[in-house]
């Protein structure tokens, strides 16, 4: 089964996040625990339901094919006990799309057991279901932190007085000790006060320096 998703994320972010044990936790259907043995490796334990039959999965996921950031092979095997065994695998491409990038993949998957009595038609329904859901996760946990990540360094440095001025409780307090006028001299202070009073960096000669900006 073939299919494709749009991630609104460079492909460089959305290479990062497939190689993530922690985005591909809450990706994967079931998923209760996921960790790396090596580059190559990963140990997953998922609790998966298909048809009637419900079992806990444990198994080993395999990268190859190897491709940065352009994609890889993943493939899966893990033993759900009585319900049988499942096994399968992936190979997903990375195609850039200007600020996004497209994901294209092809799955597979084979069960024996009493999994492989429920008949292949649904067997394939389940798989094409789960590969769906992971797809899908997984562009929702690549979008929501590629919007959080923007904002967080683009947000402007502030002085330790600027940082102080903003706290409502402060301004009410010093409004009531100086009264309203000097306290909004103090607020327009703080609030103006460069970046450099705090971080080390300081004005260049020629600049205006405030008195608290004695270092260089």
């Amino acid at each position: 089964m073939n299919d494709s998703r749009t991630i609104p994320a460079p492909r460089d972010i959305v290479w990062a996040a497939l190689n993530d044990p922690d985005v591909l936790k809450q990706c994967i259907p079931g998923c209760e625990s996921i960790e790396r043995l090596s580059d190559t490796e990963m140990q997953a334990v998922s609790t998966l339901r298909v048809g009637p039959i419900k079992a806990s999965f444990k198994g080993k996921v395999v990268f190859s094919d190897i491709d940065p950031p352009n994609g890889y092979r993943i493939a899966g095997e893990g033993s759900g006990g009585m319900a049988g065994h499942a096994k399968g695998g992936a190979k997903v491409t990375l195609q850039p799309a200007g600020a996004e990038t497209i994901l294209h993949y092809e799955v597979k998957a084979e069960v024996g057991g009493k999994l492989a009595q429920l008949g292949g038609r649904l067997i394939d329904a389940t798989a094409k279901k789960l590969a769906g859901e992971f797809f899908e996760k997984f562009g929702e946990v690549v979008a929501r932190e590629q919007a959080v990540a923007p904002s967080v360094a683009e947000a402007p440095k502030q002085g330790w007085l600027a940082a102080l001025f903003s706290l409502s409780w402060l301004r009410g307090w010093l409004g009531g000790l100086f009264g309203k006028s000097t306290a909004a001299c103090l607020l327009i202070v703080g609030l103006t006060l460069p970046t450099c009073c705090l971080d080390g960096s300081h004005h260049r000669g020629g600049e205006l320096l405030f008195p608290i900006c004695a270092a260089k």
